[in-house]
């Protein structure tokens, strides 16, 4: 795409501007946004409904709402020209939106940003106060915030001092590099979190030593070199979410949870997924465990000579696996010796804020869809989980890369976090329906997979929980219930921080904190009270817990793979590297 961007005045920098930004976000939103807007307008009927019936609660906040402007308005007026008026409504602990000095020092833009915040609140609360059943209102809630955050003067060049500024200070070369870096998203798609040329998979990112041993049409599974002389006689396997990418636990070497639990002294598998096709579209969730956790179970004791494994997991990935532990039971199969689970959720009773997303309605018209497209999109799922966050994952980089002209920094995080996968249609209906929706999984033979009725009861194998205090994708206080489900010995973790980063805290960095020793059995607001903090990453704890499960140590495998299971090709494979268009 030609660099050159031809313009006679500023004028028609603003109206080209102004046309693509328009032009990307009806691309950008095109499916999604229609979506939103139908909740929003529903959540909202909903709301006048309630007003009408008892309207006082809605006077008072409009009188409190009338009496903070005219308070904005004394303020503005009555400061002289060489103070800044005292502010009426300040920003949330952690807003960035508002944190230039124009916002403060410049009275017009100090009253547009108070006037805005007055009114987000307002708005807000209408949203928290309305008496609707607690669905319709955590939608209310959710949209209203969505929608309220979008119309921020942050996101608009004009209402924006810090994009005036520098669209001044650099006569119009920031308009002019935002517009390129528009441009360039409009051919994405997508909006750019991160410098995506500064990784490369295989270069910089998932560069653990290692081999592809085996694959099938659903999954690659990559062994590990040792880095130790010796190994555990038990080998670790790692079943990772099929919604993202196993790279996200082998990131640079500095963050990489498999880097470390090879150096831990593990013989380490991955299952890699593949990114689905339309030719996938009929895979269930019993392929995911015959194709997948099975087939790898079993190469990899065929590979090892081990007669049980460990096992470790990640969120959807952690599902998955407690599913195969099920069926392995009610088939004595007892070659898993241990179970490992970051951010996984069994129960799906609190799904957390994704909740606003999952109702009868929305899921009957998604699935409406994938009867003509076969597959759950990617970019769909990545867009429904920036919304969590929009005001960070969204609206933020909105400003940066398009009103201010910066270049993303690189961050291998988001790069990961750019780079989705489908799912099958089949598979998706199946997860959605009987976990989200009908909470079948943590229900005694309300499920039958592989053939046989399971019950997460009669799992026996020890288990070790990791969830994270922040996480808004598995709330720590539903996947606690976890523990209630098996009738193996637990040990439960929380560590601090969100879904990404509680995980991702290697021990050299020194960062946050981690919870254990609570007592179990009474809820998980006891469990806080009762448990130990530690200052540091939890992967030490992880690591001496593994290793008190048992096992010998032995001579550490000075090749990869089998005669029977030869080197396909390095780690970290091919399906990894299949990025959607």
């Amino acid at each position: 795409m030609s660099t050159q961007l031809p313009f006679k005045n500023p004028q028609e920098i603003f109206q080209s501007f102004s046309k693509e930004t328009t032009r990307f976000f009806e691309s950008f939103m095109a499916n999604q946004g229609q979506e939103m807007l139908k909740e929003f307008t529903s959540a909202w009927e909903a709301w006048t409904k309630q007003s009408l019936q008892n309207p006082q609660q809605w006077l008072e906040l409009v009188t409190r709402y009338q009496q903070d402007q005219w308070r904005l308005w004394i303020s503005m007026l009555s400061a002289n020209q060489k103070e800044t008026p005292k502010s009426v409504v300040l920003p949330p602990s952690g807003d960035r939106r508002f944190a230039g000095k124009e916002w403060e020092e410049n009275p017009v833009f100090n009253y547009v940003k108070q006037s805005y915040l007055l009114t987000s609140n307002f708005f807000n609360e209408m949203a928290k106060v309305t008496p609707l059943e607690d669905d319709h209102k955590k939608k209310l809630v959710f949209y209203t915030k969505y929608f309220i955050d979008a119309i921020s003067p942050n996101n608009f060049a004009i209402t924006n001092p810090e994009v005036m500024r520098l669209a001044v200070e650099t006569k119009g070369q920031s308009l002019m590099e935002g517009l390129k870096n528009l441009l360039a998203d409009l051919e994405k798609g997508r909006i750019s979190m991160t410098d995506e040329t500064a990784f490369e998979l295989g270069q910089n990112l998932a560069t653990t030593p290692g081999a592809v041993v085996f694959e099938n049409e659903i999954m690659q599974l990559i062994q590990y070199k040792p880095t130790t002389e010796n190994v555990l006689d038990r080998p670790l396997v790692i079943v990772p979410p099929c919604i993202n990418k196993f790279y996200i636990l082998d990131l640079g070497p500095e963050n990489s949870f498999v880097k470390y639990a090879v150096s831990q002294g593990n013989t380490v598998f991955m299952i890699s997924w593949v990114n689905p096709g339309k030719e996938h579209r009929d895979y269930s969730w019993d392929d995911y465990l015959e194709l997948g956790v099975f087939t790898a179970f079993t190469v990899i004791k065929e590979i090892t000579g081990a007669k049980q494994i460990n096992t470790g997991s990640w969120c959807i990935g952690g599902t998955i696996l407690a599913s195969a532990l099920a069926v392995m039971q009610q088939k004595n199969d007892d070659s898993v010796a241990t179970a490992t689970y970051f951010t996984t959720m069994l129960d799906f009773s609190e799904p957390g804020e994704l909740g606003v997303f999952l109702d009868e309605i929305q899921i009957a018209r998604r699935e409406s869809q994938l009867k003509y497209t076969g597959l759950l999109s990617g970019k769909d799922l990545a867009l429904t989980f920036s919304m969590l966050r929009a005001n960070d994952l969204i609206w933020s980089y909105v400003v940066s890369n398009y009103l201010k002209g910066q270049t993303p920094a690189p961050f291998d995080i988001l790069y990961w976090n750019s780079d989705p996968t489908n799912l099958p249609a089949n598979m998706y209906s199946f997860y959605i329906r009987n976990m989200y929706m009908e909470n079948k999984l943590i229900q005694s033979n309300a499920l039958t997979l592989c053939g046989v009725p399971i019950d997460l009861r009669n799992i026996k194998v020890p288990s070790y929980f990791l969830s994270t205090l922040e996480d808004h994708i598995a709330p720590w206080k539903t996947t606690f219930n976890s523990t209630k489900l098996f009738s193996g010995p637990i040990d439960f973790v929380l560590g601090a921080s969100g879904h990404i980063a509680g995980v991702i805290n290697p021990p050299a960095k020194k960062k946050r904190n981690y919870w254990v020793g609570g007592e179990l059995g009474k809820g998980p607001a006891h469990w806080l009270e009762t448990a130990k903090s530690e200052a540091g990453s939890w992967w030490p704890y992880w690591s001496g817990w593994l290793k008190k499960q048992g096992g010998a140590e032995v001579p550490a495998p000075k090749t990869l793979g089998k005669a029977n299971y030869p080197i396909i090709e390095p780690a970290p494979g091919r399906y990894v590297k299949k990025r959607l268009a």
